[in-house]
């Protein structure tokens, strides 16, 4: 529902940088948070009563791969290596525009559920997926997955597919959706591929997403063909700065973090994935510490299994305090800015905050639910007691995608009856 005025009349608002907890309201115009304070006394095109809700800026996904989801549950109980080579990449190879397309879909459809509002997409048939963002009407960061094993003439396609791409984006000219340059990692790309790409961040003035220290394997890989670190390399070829989203980062050495941070660059965190795969896990406290900007990813449904960024918040604190054997490790600030202004931070992005002046990118959550009352410390119980359908209300850019817990851009029903005709095609 596309509206020139918006006003959230009487709910409880996380205000500001620092979470105020706050009785107000929230006045929109295009795409702008322009006031929020009690009693906003004018006109606007809808107008809803949010006085039993929750109003939170909306999430931010870091890192997925949004179809996905068509291979939700197909690999289980292997470790990363084995799962890609044995399980994923085969039935990739396989997968068709549609497949893609409505794979895309189904999963925007998820992630709104959870009350994402921006997500950042590796794939491919990444065509698809625009298509599927527009219609849902979430904001995304699209790019083509490269992979060219040092093979030439492999990396000459995966060139010419992501020019493709960055072409199309650049035509399209849509608020919603945007390029990303995408190599795979640094033991799927060779140097002069990963240097292409560094090379084509600068002239297109593009971000860049990778996976990063994923697994101890892709250390020993990189060490035995580069004498270094992947951060070494990436620093090397140019790619280590601010315009750098780097999945996982699991197995990054003190002496990586302290270059992560120096470059600006982020990390977007992926607990479930890691933990599910057994790759391990992300030295968080290291990374904070050093002011490394962190942010959160849900990875693909196939590693996790879902895309509710709202559970990934929650595992990424428990797993940094039984780790530590420290419940303080992280606080809940530290977390929620992962889900929300990190990730903003990263994009470029002036969103994660209900304030004036930010971006109208909001979530409301009904609290009128058992599991979430009484509500003594709004973060806690965003962070450890809500759920991805306890999201109520997504807006994106001053759009309201969803209301009353129903998508206003799209057919559910439809796109799942479809999904489940072409899935099992």
């Amino acid at each position: 529902m596309v509206s020139l005025s918006v006003l959230l009349r009487g709910g409880l608002v996380l205000y500001g940088r620092d979470y105020k907890l706050t009785r107000a309201d929230v006045l929109i115009e295009g795409d702008k948070i322009v006031e929020v304070k009690r009693n906003i006394n004018k006109p606007a095109d809808e107008v809803l009563d949010v006085s039993k809700s929750l109003v939170i800026p909306s999430f931010i996904n870091a890192h997925t791969h949004s179809p996905m989801v068509i291979l939700r549950g197909l690999a289980e109980d292997v470790p990363l290596m084995e799962w890609l080579q044995e399980y994923i990449w085969p039935v990739e190879r396989k997968l068709r525009r549609k497949d893609v397309y409505w794979g895309s879909k189904l999963a925007l459809i998820e992630m709104a559920h959870s009350g994402t509002s921006t997500f950042v997409d590796m794939y491919f048939h990444m065509e698809e997926i625009a298509k599927a963002t527009e219609e849902v009407g979430l904001r995304a960061y699209l790019g083509y997955g490269m992979v060219d094993l040092d093979d030439e003439e492999k990396r000459k396609i995966e060139m010419r597919e992501t020019e493709k791409l960055y072409e199309f984006i650049k035509k399209l000219d849509s608020s919603k959706v945007n390029f990303i340059l995408a190599p795979h990692a640094p033991y799927t790309c060779s140097f002069d591929c990963l240097r292409w790409v560094s090379e084509k961040s600068r002239e297109w003035n593009s971000l860049v997403t990778i996976h990063l220290a994923e697994t101890q394997d892709e250390i020993k890989i990189i060490r035995e063909k580069y004498g270094k670190s992947p951060v070494d390399v990436l620093e090397d070829v140019g790619l280590l700065n601010e315009k750098l989203i780097a999945a996982h980062g699991i197995w990054l050495s003190d002496e990586d973090i302290r270059k992560i941070s120096s470059a600006g660059a982020t990390i977007a965190h992926c607990p479930a994935s890691n933990m599910k795969l057994g790759s391990g896990v992300f030295p968080m406290k290291k990374a904070l510490e050093n002011n490394v900007n962190v942010a959160l990813g849900t990875d693909g449904a196939a590693s996790n299994n879902t895309l509710d960024i709202l559970r990934e918040m929650r595992l990424a604190s428990l797993l940094q305090k039984v780790i530590h054997r420290d419940p303080s490790i992280v606080k809940s600030e530290d977390i929620f800015r992962m889900a929300t202004l990190n990730g903003a931070k990263a994009l470029g992005l002036k969103a994660g905050v209900i304030a004036e002046g930010y971006l109208a990118d909001i979530a409301v959550i009904d609290l009128r639910k058992a599991h979430l009352l009484p509500v003594n410390s709004p973060l806690a119980s965003i962070i450890f007691s809500a759920r991805g359908g306890d999201v109520d209300t997504l807006i994106v850019g001053g759009e309201i995608v969803m209301l009353d817990s129903e998508l206003l851009t799209v057919d559910e029903e439809k796109v799942i009856d479809k999904f489940l005709e072409v899935s099992v095609a």
